[in-house]
């Protein structure tokens, strides 16, 4: 019963990916004609492709909390790749991935027409980046990172990094953080995390064998990026989802702000 059931499971993942497939050659198609969508497009486009992709995943999803009325930069803890589709699913939204997924087979060239933003680490583009967030942000369209920089095993909180908040104080685009908890029989899930050596497959195969997993999606209170300083707003924004998730604030200090020369 069991390789039945991860056939089966096996199966609807690989027509979602043949319809997500579908849909980036079509945009492939309209790029060639000089007919290149727009970004708020492919962020519908991506929201019904990872909406559909969730659902083909073993998890039960509880959201808690409301929706943004507005495009917002979204910053949400890292336990797995099954974090994408579970928040891609919420609103029309586009990512900030590591420059490696796009050499992925299938799924990299998903996410690039999905109008996924690539950063390359220690690449030196650190402006470049800032710009073509911040234009993204302008145009109306939200964006989604992970601050953290890497997975986690959901037990614990990584450092929220703040380098990459300097575009919502340009643009004075808000935060939407999220809190993120894979649950299996009420206690953190040791399958869902994909950390250390995992590959995608035997990550897949290995959810695809196991029960539903509960997941636990906490949309937070929105934080202003008006006049704040980027060290200050990720800590900000790492103390409210180290709250919703553990009930204790991390052990740092609050930055200061600089003294005026």
């Amino acid at each position: 019963m069991q390789r039945v059931r991860v056939t089966a499971r096996i199966l609807r993942v690989l027509l979602v990916v043949l319809f997500g497939l579908g849909m980036a050659t079509l945009f492939s198609l309209y790029e060639r004609l000089g007919m290149p969508a727009p970004a708020q497009r492919r962020q519908r486009w991506s929201q019904l492709f990872m909406r559909r992709l969730a659902g083909a995943l073993p998890f039960k999803v509880r959201v808690v909390g409301q929706l943004p009325s507005r495009p917002m930069l979204w910053l949400s803890n890292h336990v797995s790749w099954t974090d994408i589709p579970l928040l891609g699913m919420l609103a029309p939204l586009s990512f900030l991935s590591k420059a490696e997924v796009r050499a992925w087979p299938v799924a990299g060239w998903l996410a690039l027409k999905a109008g996924t933003l690539f950063i390359r680490r220690g690449g030196g583009d650190s402006q470049r980046l800032r710009q073509q967030i911040s234009q993204h942000l302008e145009q109306a369209c939200s964006l989604l990172i992970f601050p953290e920089g890497t997975t986690t095993d959901g037990r614990s909180l990584r450092t929220f990094h703040g380098r990459l908040l300097a575009s919502a104080i340009d643009t004075g685009i808000p935060l939407q953080p999220v809190a993120l908890r894979y649950l299996r029989d009420g206690k953190p899930d040791p399958v869902a995390p994909f950390i250390g050596d995992d590959d995608l497959l035997s990550h897949l195969l290995r959810l695809f064998a196991n029960d539903c997993a509960e997941v636990e999606i906490k949309l937070l209170t929105p934080i202003a990026s008006a006049g704040e300083e980027r060290a200050a707003l990720a800590f900000k924004a790492q103390q409210a989802v180290q709250i919703a998730l553990f009930g204790a604030e991390p052990a740092m200090p609050l930055p200061r702000r600089a003294k005026a020369a």
